[in-house]
């Protein structure tokens, strides 16, 4: 028991009772539990063992395990994991993924909608409370396990694993619309070469009799049944909805639309094949080209006449509004789908971090940098709208009431069609939503490749070139609903119900399994190990009981109470809020199946089946120098 770790002893010579050491590496029945401790400290095996703990020379103590040690090879088949190739590739993959198209449109309606300035008290609330610590969670648990959305869960509570279908099933979902949205931005940037922009005037052949051009030379007054070029361009050019009857009749496949997200689908493809070695080095353009574009327009919207009216109208707080509970849940709906947590992402990105970095640091800067930056977007946006409003000669709240993508296609498209130098504004606008959106499909669809990888190692750890190509065609053939004439009433629908209750309930199972299942003290001491020191009690009680009841909340408010879809003229049929539903239980129905599944796959008794099923099953390996040490 004296011999040193890395002195060579075949695994054959372990004797029962004893811990085999093989090229080392100290392995460990993952039944029973290694606690690693200094000198003079003493050892505190986990339940259930049943052995005393023997003093080993470099320092360290081992609970020598009553299981004999005869096919524990298995766990020496590690392999050195790929790692990010600077820290600072991490932190843009990270911000990149976190701020999305989601934060240019959302955030800025969520927050004059609920009462400007005041929204800010809830929002930050929320944050710090709720999606800040749930935020640090996921990149905590990715980065101590190192696996994948599926497979951690066998180091953490295994009859939880259907979280990592579900996550996997809601991020398919979600690369089947987003990319659609970013096909429409492509659409845009394609018709933004040219010296006069298409949605300008009245005189297309897409255009009708109401179609009113206010900015023209002539005194156009605006009426009741005005319609701008830009709002008539975006519906009837490159949406083409006139087309389509509803979701019971959504025409035909646009195929202008078709190509734009091929060439999408080539490019995220080629960014990220190869693994985070690739895809970290082009979020360096992904994610900061945006911040370049977004100070440039936001200088441009500052000097606009009547932008004061609209950074009023943003930031004016009504204090009435607090009162009001949907308030409080849109502060929390938006700053948990903001951060993201949830989709696999966090986990699979800070998997490849090295095993000491410092993930606490990483959470506080990537959330804050998110939320200032939603923040810093509604300047954008409404120093437009409010020259927008000056232009029309009505309120910002007239102006303002486009919501989604349509605040970005229609409204914020016309008004830079008449600026200076627009075609100019045109290009750098729609460059800047293209890169929004591409690093958070990166990230979606890593997600998805890291979660699989890691669960079946020996069919895809080298062809993961052949898997993310058969994923990407599969996200394109799902997309094509979306690219019909009524693709935009199927890209609502999937907003609306694929993602948000559904992703609201596998975050608040993946909390309560790791709060309570495998035990908030366990994973404080797993957080120790990495960054030497133990979160606070702050963060403990985030994670026990504020995280769950705030994600409980959110979950609630909405089942209660769902929204009621409306895209431009068209209403959507109570059936539709059915396929809804159906469309979000089809993801988080893993969950159930899986455990059905595990109790019945389990031999023993049903005590003894639980029990089983809810204690970590494999070793998670421990770096230490230049040895790794595996511990449940």
């Amino acid at each position: 028991e004296t011999e040193p770790l890395t002195s060579k002893k075949d695994a054959s010579d372990c004797n029962e009772g004893e811990d085999c050491k093989e090229n080392g590496l100290l392995v460990r029945n993952p039944k029973s539990a290694l606690r690693l401790v200094e000198d003079g400290n003493k050892v505190h095996p986990s339940q259930g063992d049943k052995g005393e703990a023997a003093q080993i020379s470099n320092g360290y103590s081992g609970v020598q395990s009553s299981v004999p040690c005869k096919g524990q090879q298995q766990l020496m088949e590690l392999e050195d994991r790929e790692t990010w190739s600077k820290k600072i590739d991490f932190l843009l993959s990270v911000i990149g993924y976190a701020v999305d198209l989601g934060n240019v449109w959302r955030f800025p309606y969520i927050c004059y909608q609920n009462g400007g300035g005041a929204f800010l008290i809830p929002y930050t609330i929320m944050a710090i409370f709720g999606g800040i610590p749930l935020f640090y969670m996921e990149l905590a648990l990715g980065q101590y396990h190192r696996n994948g959305c599926i497979s951690i869960w066998r180091k953490i509570c295994p009859i939880f694993k259907g979280i990592g279908f579900a996550i996997c099933v809601i991020d398919l979902y979600v690369a089947s619309y987003y990319n659609t949205i970013m096909a429409w931005a492509f659409y845009y940037l394609v018709s933004s070469f040219t010296t006069q922009l298409p949605w300008t005037s009245c005189t297309n052949a897409w255009n009708t009799g109401n179609c009113t051009d206010y900015f023209s030379k002539d005194n156009v007054s605006w009426s009741l049944h005005s319609i701008s070029p830009a709002e008539e361009f975006y519906t009837r050019q490159v949406l083409q909805v006139h087309r389509s009857n509803g979701l019971d009749d959504l025409g035909g496949i646009s195929w202008q639309l078709t190509l734009c997200l091929l060439l999408i689908f080539t490019i995220v493809y080629f960014s990220i094949w190869k693994g985070v070695k690739t895809s970290g080095k082009v979020v360096w353009v992904t994610a900061t080209f945006p911040y370049i574009i977004l100070f440039i327009l936001l200088v441009r919207g500052a000097t606009l006449p009547g932008a004061w009216r609209g950074v009023l109208y943003y930031l004016k707080p009504d204090w009435q509004k607090l009162l009001a509970t949907e308030v409080w849940v849109d502060a929390a709906a938006q700053i948990f789908f903001s951060l993201g947590p949830g989709f696999g992402v966090l986990l699979a990105y800070a998997s490849y971090n090295k095993f000491h970095n410092n993930c606490y640091q990483d959470a506080l800067v990537t959330s804050t940098v998110n939320c200032v930056t939603s923040f810093v977007s509604g300047f954008v946006i409404f120093t437009v709208l409010g020259y927008m409003a000056e232009m029309r000669n009505e309120d910002v709240s007239e102006v303002a009431k486009d919501t989604g993508p349509s605040l970005l296609f229609i409204t914020y498209a016309e008004a830079i069609a008449n600026m200076p130098a627009s075609t100019f504004f045109a290009i750098i606008f729609f460059l800047m939503l293209l890169t929004l959106g591409l690093d958070s499909t990166f990230a979606g669809l890593e997600g998805v490749i890291t979660g699989v990888l890691d669960e079946f190692p020996h069919v895809w750890s080298k062809r993961r070139e052949l898997f993310v190509l058969g994923l990407t065609i599969i996200c394109f053939l799902g997309s094509l609903a979306t690219l019909t004439f009524g693709g935009a009433y199927v890209v609502k629908l999937f907003e609306e119900y694929a993602t948000g209750p559904a992703v609201l309930t596998v975050v608040f199972l993946e909390a309560v399994a790791v709060a309570w299942f495998y035990g908030v003290t366990q994973f404080s001491n797993d957080v120790k190990e990495m960054l030497g020191f133990t979160p606070g009690w702050y963060w403990r009680v985030c994670w026990v009981a504020i995280s769950p009841i705030f994600l409980l909340f959110v979950t609630c408010s909405f089942l209660s109470n769902p929204p009621e879809l409306r895209l431009f003229d068209y209403s959507y049929p109570y059936w539709t809020t059915v396929v809804g539903y159906c469309i979000g239980t089809s993801s988080i129905i893993c969950i159930p199946i899986y455990m059905v599944y595990r109790l019945i796959i389990t031999p023993g008794t049903l005590k003894e089946r639980i029990l089983k099923s809810i204690t970590p099953e494999t070793a998670t390996e421990i770096p230490f120098g230049d040895i790794r040490m595996n511990a449940v």
